[in-house]
């Protein structure tokens, strides 16, 4: 089973976008030297705690910082966008990074009414055309079926699709397609069961795809101890419930026993997520990542999960890989 890595480029509190993205490439890095698969990052707007907005330049930094490990996109949301925009983007980093870039679709905007005017887009009508551009983009990028204008970078681009979800519609998207899925189960986990199941049941190969291909994401931390890797993990635990409450911000310093100042509702969604998480020391992060292995089937898993030390991160997917290897 692989591993591969979800980054959503975090601000610090303190820190800026600057500093952000050169961490992104260190993560990178470190991800590559511990044995990683894949690098992704994912598509966010006007969130100040998160700088991987333009995500196509955002993976051109990291291409440039790393040599063989896999980037790209998890994900691009294609209703904020164009087909033959997202064709061209991919297509310069196929022609920079050939062999190594992967294009991971969602059809959630994820945005406020405000950005859809940012973008001139009407994001639910956009969204409901969703299928049609991902056949659109595909086609664009293989040339099958042939279309009246070509994307030059894009046509001919060696670019590994993928759909990504949270529903049972992109699990029946990607089936039918006979496209590689993702799962975004690290903040969403309620439908992973029914989710694959359906993928794999409904599944049609593809020219790319013989057979149905999982992904699956869960939150890690590691650390020498249980309590240590809790505490870094307060960090993202923070974010989330501040996003949730409409409050989101930098991602913030890690708090000792945060859970436990909580009140009942808070707590609650955060043990909600705990079924793809996996917090603590090696041997601990070995067992949950296994019993979420043997759940899901997956044929890889996504790790999400950050902290405010960047090199806590770094050591976190070090020790992570070594447990699992181990």
């Amino acid at each position: 089973m692989k591993l591969s890595v979800l980054d959503l480029v975090p601000v610090r509190q303190g820190s800026g976008v600057y500093e952000a993205i050169a961490e992104a490439g260190k993560l990178a890095r470190g991800a590559e030297e511990a044995g990683y698969h894949r690098f992704w990052v994912a598509e966010h707007h006007a969130t100040e705690g998160i700088a991987g907005g333009a995500t196509s330049v955002v993976l051109a930094h990291v291409g440039h910082v790393t040599n063989a490990i896999r980037i790209g996109s998890g994900g691009i949301m294609l209703p904020n966008h164009n087909p033959f925009v997202i064709a061209e983007q991919f297509g310069a980093l196929d022609a920079l990074f050939p062999g190594r870039v992967d294009l991971g679709l969602g059809r959630a905007p994820g945005s406020a009414p405000i950005i859809g005017q940012a973008l001139r887009k009407d994001l639910h009508r956009a969204a409901e055309s969703f299928p049609n551009d991902v056949v659109e983009l595909r086609a664009l990028l293989t040339g099958e079926p042939k279309l009246p204008i070509t994307a030059t970078p894009g046509l001919g681009a060696k670019v590994e699709m993928w759909m990504l979800g949270s529903s049972l519609f992109g699990a029946q998207l990607a089936a039918q397609l006979g496209l590689p899925y993702a799962f975004a189960s690290h903040f969403a986990p309620r439908h992973l069961d029914e989710a694959l199941a359906t993928y794999r049941a409904q599944f049609r190969p593809s020219a790319n795809l013989e057979r149905p291909h999982v992904m699956a994401a869960m939150s890690v931390m590691a650390a020498d101890t249980d309590e240590e890797a809790r505490y870094l993990a307060s960090s993202q635990e923070q974010s989330f419930v501040a996003l949730r409450s409409g409050n989101p911000g930098k991602l913030p310093p890690p708090v000792a026993n945060y859970r436990e100042g909580l009140d009942p509702q808070a707590r609650h969604m955060l043990e909600s997520m705990d079924v793809a998480r996996a917090v603590g020391s090696p041997a601990t992060v070995r067992e949950r990542i296994a019993r979420f292995a043997d759940r899901t089937r997956a044929d890889e898993i996504v790790v999400a999960g950050a902290t405010y030390d960047p090199s806590a991160r770094r050591a976190s997917l070090a020790l992570t890989m070594e447990a699992l290897r181990g």
